[in-house]
C-alpha cells in the first residue's frame, strides 16, 4: 500500500493537485493540517482514495480533530500537525503521544521542515510543506510504502514546478 503524505498546503490547491497526480498509485492521502479547505476538495475529486487528516493551527473554524490514528495494513499510524506538541521547540511530546497511542508510524507537519527517521522501533516522519506562500524552504512531501517487507519511506521533492 502506498500512502501520500503532506502537510502545510496553506491554500495552494495546484501543489496538492500536482502531488496527487504525480503518486497516482497512491492509495491514502493523509493531510496533516493547515489546509483542510483544499483537502477537501481534493477528496471529492477522488474518490477511489481514501483521505485522513487532522487541522493545523491555521485550519480555522474547523471541526477535525488535532491528533487522530489509524491502522493501514497493520501499521498503526499516530499523525498530527504538531502544533499542540510544539514540535517546533522539540520532538520530546510528540514521541510521548505517539507511543501512548502505540503508533509503529508517527507523522507530523507544523515546521515546514522535511524529516524522516527511524527511531527505537517507530518511524517518524515529516513531510515538509507544499506552500510556496510560506517561508518553507523546499517544498516536499512524503510517501509510505507498506509491504510483506517492511515499511518504506521517504521524502520527494516534486520536479513537476
Amino acid at each position: 500500500m502506498r500512502i501520500l503524505v503532506v502537510s502545510d498546503t496553506h491554500g495552494d490547491q495546484h501543489l496538492l493537485a500536482k502531488a496527487i497526480q504525480k503518486q497516482r498509485t497512491a492509495e491514502v492521502v493523509i493531510h496533516l493540517g493547515d489546509g483542510v479547505r483544499e483537502f477537501e476538495l481534493f477528496r471529492a475529486e477522488y474518490p477511489e482514495k481514501t483521505f485522513f487528516c487532522v487541522r493545523g493551527n491555521c485550519d480555522f473554524g474547523v471541526e477535525l480533530p488535532h491528533t487522530d490514528t489509524v491502522t493501514l495494513e497493520g501499521k498503526k499510524i499516530f499523525y498530527t500537525h504538531g502544533y499542540a506538541q510544539q514540535v517546533k521547540s522539540g520532538l520530546y511530546t510528540l514521541k510521548q503521544d505517539a507511543r501512548s497511542a502505540k503508533a509503529d508510524i508517527c507523522l507530523f507537519g507544523h515546521t515546514h521542515r522535511a524529516m524522516n527517521e527511524y527511531e527505537d522501533g517507530m518511524y517518524l516522519m515529516n513531510p515538509g510543506s507544499l506552500s510556496r506562500g510560506r517561508a518553507s524552504g523546499t517544498l516536499s512531501y512524503g510517501i509510505i510504502d507498506i509491504t510483506p517487507g517492511g515499511v518504506f519511506m521517504k521524502i520527494l521533492s516534486p520536479t513537476f514546478f
